[in-house]
């Protein structure tokens, strides 16, 4: 299969990681680098790439097939437009824009340009979300009552150094909830009621640092999430996951998904099950499945290839994307709510 040309517009955090996968890959070649900061420069450089400082220039002399959009939220929208205008298929990292309106005007000129659009909610790609479902769905779990879940760690302050990560468009719920709302949609199904109480009173900055959030999906299950990025725990994915090399792994479980014969434990699976009766007066035992050791990362550039060349369909595309915004915006609009109702 011959390589995909693909550039990376953003080179924080993401698009590093978006770097590192792509290399691991013969599908995909990395051909430029948007990003003005000196270090993008010198990233460029090292890896043998032109560099550019904007995509309007990188546009005007090289035309990739595709174009991840890695950079902060609030400027998802303007790259990801150009790119398209200009002929590109587009990975724009979560969320897909900052505003309902912005990710309406990217889904449409996606359609009117006749490209794809893939959203970057990575954790799709792994094995495990599978596997979650195919457990939920069976006879020996039975009917999913409920699924209570969290995302609780406490950043450190060199990671606020940056203005735009004290903003409310870069605080812990379209940053961090977005990934739990995306994987919630996908394991249990779609939302039709979510509400809570959203405080940031720790930091005081301008985005939040902890909410309570309630959810009532479509199929009648309930749930319950605590996110907060203000307290040290190992309840969250990337401590139970080890995704970030960065960040130390515990192995804790932040979510248990509630079934009428069993329940389980995610996402290192333990199954918690009934070999009797299933009720108080019978003893759950627990089977911990095995889980592949893989990067999501590299199977979503890999799948984004594919996606180009026309062998699959997005996974996650425009129109997915925007539904896990749109819960988000409106757990986001509990503040605003709150305040009022105070004043």
């Amino acid at each position: 299969m011959t390589a995909v040309k693909l550039a990376i517009v953003g080179m924080g955090m993401i698009g590093k990681r978006h770097l590192q996968a792509m290399k691991t890959l013969r599908e995909a070649e990395l051909i430029a680098i948007v990003d003005p900061a000196e270090q993008a420069k010198d990233i460029a450089l090292s890896e043998g790439v032109r560099w550019f400082a904007k995509i309007e220039e990188m546009l005007a002399e090289v035309v990739p097939e595709g174009v991840i959009v890695s950079t902060p939220t609030e400027i998802h929208l303007a790259p990801t437009l150009s790119a398209l205008e200009a002929g590109c298929h587009v990975l724009v990292e979560k969320p897909i824009a900052a505003t309902l309106e912005e990710a309406d005007k990217i889904q449409e000129k996606a359609k009117i340009i006749d490209r794809f659009v893939l959203v970057g909610h990575h954790r799709r790609y792994y094995e495990v979300m599978k596997n979650t479902k195919e457990i939920i769905s069976s006879s020996v779990f039975g009917k999913l009552i409920g699924v209570n879940g969290q995302w609780t760690t406490r950043k450190d302050e060199k990671y606020f150094n940056a203005p735009w990560r004290k903003q409310s468009s870069s605080g812990p719920i379209l940053i961090n909830m977005i990934h739990e709302i995306d994987l919630l949609r996908n394991i249990c199904g779609e939302i039709s009621h979510v509400s809570g109480f959203v405080s940031g009173e720790f930091r005081e900055h301008a985005k939040e640092d902890t909410v309570a959030i309630t959810l009532w999906f479509e199929n009648g299950a309930l749930g319950t999430f605590l996110l907060s990025d203000a307290t040290n725990s190992p309840w969250n994915w990337e401590h139970a996951t080890g995704e970030n090399a960065d960040l130390p792994f515990t192995g804790q479980n932040p979510y248990k998904f509630l079934g009428s014969k069993g329940c389980l434990e995610f996402p290192n699976l333990k199954f918690w099950k009934s070999n009797g009766l299933a009720d108080w007066k019978n003893k759950l035992e627990c089977e911990e499945i095995p889980q592949l050791s893989e990067d999501p990362y590299v199977k979503q550039i890999a799948h984004f290839c594919k996606v180009i060349l026309g062998l699959e369909v997005p996974l996650i595309d425009a129109y997915d994307g925007k539904k896990s915004l749109e819960i988000c915006l409106k757990i986001l609009a509990e503040r605003k709510n709150s305040k009022e109702a105070n004043i």
